[in-house]
């Protein structure tokens, strides 16, 4: 079974009911590691060994945030800045996550409809994600597509509970073998059709 990592960023956690119930769905499933950085890191002050080392006990890692400004909140850009370091994730002898897969999961206030070139966003979640998935690319990283869970503030608790049910049984899929090949062609993880079986 795969172990994956799920390094989470929010810093107005207590006050988002879709990351809650998300949270709650995986945090305490066996091979997940639940890693929540504002809790670890009030200061800002990233221990990087310790990161190192979470990194490499793990084959999955999972960017979970919501979407702050078409991006992450501080403190995991922090993360990114601080940990991947050159020399270790990336450049000369640089390949300590080479062979890892890693996705965002995300949440956004905006609906899917919005985030288009027709619509107020301009660009898809996809392109505003570009970022990630180089970074991913210069790691050697295999990247997903995103999960997302869009439109929070409109979801019903029956729509919200069927995304938290999607991210339990996404967790499951990726702790299994797997082919990248599985996910081609999809812009969302959501609508892979493991996840439509729900």
């Amino acid at each position: 079974m795969k172990k994956i990592l799920v390094l989470f960023s929010h810093p107005k956690f207590e006050k988002s009911r879709a990351n809650t119930m998300l949270v709650d769905r995986i945090k305490d499933v066996e091979g997940v590691t639940f890693h929540d950085l504002y809790e670890r890191y009030p200061d800002f002050h990233i221990d990087v060994p310790a990161e190192k080392e979470l990194l490499n006990q793990h084959d999955i890692i999972i960017w979970h945030h919501p979407f702050y400004w078409y991006s992450c909140p501080p403190l995991m850009k922090q993360w990114i800045d601080m940990v991947l370091e050159f020399g270790w994730a990336y450049g000369p002898n640089g390949n300590a996550l080479q062979a890892k897969t890693c996705l965002n999961v995300i949440t956004t206030g905006g609906s899917r409809d919005v985030y288009c070139s027709e619509g107020t966003n301009s660009f898809t979640v996809n392109q505003f994600l570009r970022p990630f998935e180089q970074t991913a690319n210069l790691c050697g990283m295999a990247y997903l597509p995103p999960f997302a869970v869009m439109g929070t503030h409109k979801l019903s608790d029956e729509e919200l509970a069927l995304h938290v049910d999607q991210y339990g049984t996404l967790i499951t899929l990726l702790q299994q073998d797997f082919s990248l090949k599985d996910f081609n062609g999809y812009f969302f993880l959501n609508d892979i059709p493991q996840l439509q079986a729900q």
